[in-house]
């Protein structure tokens, strides 16, 4: 494909003119009609292009939602629907849908654009910017000088801290407005903001790049992170999530849905998880901890801080959901996101059978203690493809998504692991066997993905092993293993497999398999 010129704007790229690829763009081709009407100029290369395959996707006016001129009518076609009561939040149906929107949509998105403060003005083009959203949850920058003397001889166990950096070691030239960078500075912790970092930003005395100050100059992009808990699924695709959201927020250039960025982690260890492999869907590149730069002053010609896991009223760790509503568009496009970058795909169908999944845990507490006998009932039921899986570290990331993703009813024991839900089709269902007295953490998750979500209610028809081991003695139903009654599991599991046979996407999908595998045998 020929390469496709789009010229750059000048806060963030100096007014140079670049090239750039629709191949380089690491977006699924469904959002490509959004892609192109917030970059007219990429479009109309398109359209000039001799070999450009997108043409046909060029005219849909559509829009993601948090554009200035977005028609709701127009917006990202995964959109909420509020067919339950609001419960007094709010006065009308209107503001309840609304709500949602901005609790957990593109409108979060809009409202962190609408939000940006300059903290640090420009006066040329060779100068440093920096402008943050309310509560410096999301900041970016150009020419930006960051100092890591401080780290050395502080060892490789950092994380969690919030003195990374000392007073005057970030900076820039420009004019920086103390005041309002200050006021802004009020969720002073380690996950909620960037107030540990910004509020030791100062003036240098020279331009950082032009004039020599760095010992290192970083050329690409590059995203600085605070990550949570690496080990547990959930908190670690707050990560990720968020990670997708500020794409959006930065979204100025097209090289924003570019994968040929560096993604630096606001720590010294080194980082590693199961999960890793998800932040192929954001870089090309080795992931860089702050041991790489121990000792020296490192400039960046742009540099985005993104939205944070444990934001007050945040995505999606705290995110304060009004009642009634569900299926928010942003979660949709960042399940889709995810699965195109991995190269995750839908398996056509050989059959109409619900497939369900049943994730085994192999650990201490919240195990089945009768899923053997629950297994077997289960796959003596004639419509059903039954498999019991484990995810551990013995089976690849990426294929524990391709077996998530071919789920229409996915089941298993509150925890970490039925974070893989947001990777289901739209049409499938979650049974979260038993919620352990959290009630609202994997049913919220499901709202926010549009899907269908039973629990168990009848605690009559369950067995508690015992009291449950929690910290210091202290007994919690998530410390402990259950056994549950055989006929009340599977009137559960069906009652979210005649969800799925009834959903038109579901049937449209077994229609299409059944043409596919036609034409295969004709």
């Amino acid at each position: 494909m020929n390469k496709l010129l789009y010229l750059v704007p000048v806060l963030a790229y100096l007014g140079k003119t670049i090239s750039i690829s629709l191949e380089e763009i690491n977006i699924p081709s469904e959002h490509l009609p959004y892609f192109f009407n917030t970059y007219p100029d990429l479009a109309k290369s398109c359209v000039d292009s001799h070999d450009c395959q997108y043409k046909s996707l060029i005219n849909e006016k559509v829009c993601w939602g948090y554009e200035t001129t977005c028609d709701k009518n127009n917006s990202y076609h995964v959109r909420p629907r509020c067919p339950g009561d609001h419960r007094g939040w709010v006065k009308t149906k209107e503001a309840q849908y609304d709500t949602f929107y901005t609790q957990a949509d593109f409108g979060y998105v809009k409202e962190q654009i609408q939000e940006l403060m300059v903290m640090c003005e420009a006066t040329y083009p060779q100068d440093s910017s920096l402008e943050c959203s309310k509560y410096l949850r999301f900041c970016r920058g150009r020419n930006l000088m960051l100092n890591f003397h401080g780290l050395v001889g502080r060892g490789d166990n950092l994380r969690y801290k919030m003195d990374i950096l000392g007073p005057g070691q970030i900076g820039g030239y420009c004019q920086v407005y103390s005041e309002r960078l200050m006021k802004e500075a009020e969720h002073m912790s380690a996950l909620q903001s960037w107030a540990p970092e910004f509020v030791n930003f100062v003036k240098t005395s020279k331009r950082p790049i032009q004039d020599g100050m760095c010992d290192i100059v970083i050329n690409k992009p590059t995203y600085i992170m605070k990550l949570d808990a690496t080990v547990n699924m959930y908190h670690h695709f707050c990560d990720f999530f968020n990670l997708y959201a500020s794409l959006h927020v930065n979204s100025t250039h097209p090289s924003t849905f570019s994968r040929d960025n560096h993604i630096l982690i606001w720590e010294t260890f080194t980082y590693d998880s199961a999960f890793k492999d998800a932040f192929k869907a954001f870089t090309v590149n080795p992931i860089w901890d702050l041991k790489k730069f121990r000792g020296k002053i490192v400039c960046f010609r742009n540099v985005v801080f993104p939205l944070l896991p444990r934001m007050i009223f945040g995505l999606y760790y705290n995110t304060p959901l009004i009642y009634g509503c569900e299926r928010s568009g942003i979660f949709h496009a960042f399940s889709k996101h995810i699965l195109h970058s991995l190269n995750v795909k839908l398996h056509i169908r050989e059959n109409n059978k619900v497939r369900i999944t049943l994730l085994s845990r192999g650990t201490t507490y919240r195990t089945i203690l009768n899923e053997n006998e629950i297994v077997e009932r289960l796959m003596q039921v004639k419509g059903y493809h039954v498999q019991r899986v484990v995810y551990d570290r013995t089976v690849p990331f990426t294929k524990q998504l391709e077996i998530t993703h071919n789920t229409d009813v996915f089941i298993g024991m509150h925890g970490a692991g039925l974070t893989h839900l947001l990777f289901l089709p739209d049409w499938a269902a979650v049974f979260e066997i038993y919620n352990c007295e959290d009630p609202n953490c994997y049913a919220d998750l499901s709202r926010l993905r549009g899907l269908k979500y039973v629990t168990w209610q009848n605690k009559t028809k369950l067995v508690q092993q015992d009291q449950g081991h929690g910290p210091g003695g202290v007994s919690h139903a998530k410390f402990t293993n259950y056994s549950f009654d055989v006929e009340e599991f599977l009137r559960l599991v069906e009652i979210c497999a005649a969800y799925v046979r009834n959903r038109q996407d579901f049937k449209n999908f077994i229609a299409a398999s059944t043409m596919k595998n036609s034409h295969e045998e004709l």
